[in-house]
């Protein structure tokens, strides 16, 4: 039985300025770690990578590190910092 991560198909959901840098609500990418997904929708949007890397990314609705594995039909979603009143 292979060890390590799999390749899963994950969603990726933007908020506020990164759906506004990626032009789209969301993508599908094929990733085995949070950190590759990221990096496969950096590729796909020029602009983005600024965003991504000061946002905080969910998955599944939980706080997500880039080493963590992805299961089939994650969902990731990246918040970018945001001011408030």
């Amino acid at each position: 039985m292979p060890s390590g991560p799999g390749i899963a198909n994950v969603t990726v959901r933007y908020w506020a300025g990164a759906r506004a840098a990626a032009g789209t609500e969301s993508d599908r990418v094929q990733a085995a770690t949070v950190g590759e997904a990221i990096a496969r929708v950096n590729a796909l949007h020029p602009g983005l990578d600024s965003v991504t890397q000061v946002s905080s990314v969910l998955l599944d609705g939980r706080p997500a590190l880039p080493d963590q594995d992805v299961r089939e039909a994650a969902v990731l979603e990246v918040l970018p910092p945001f001011a408030g009143g």
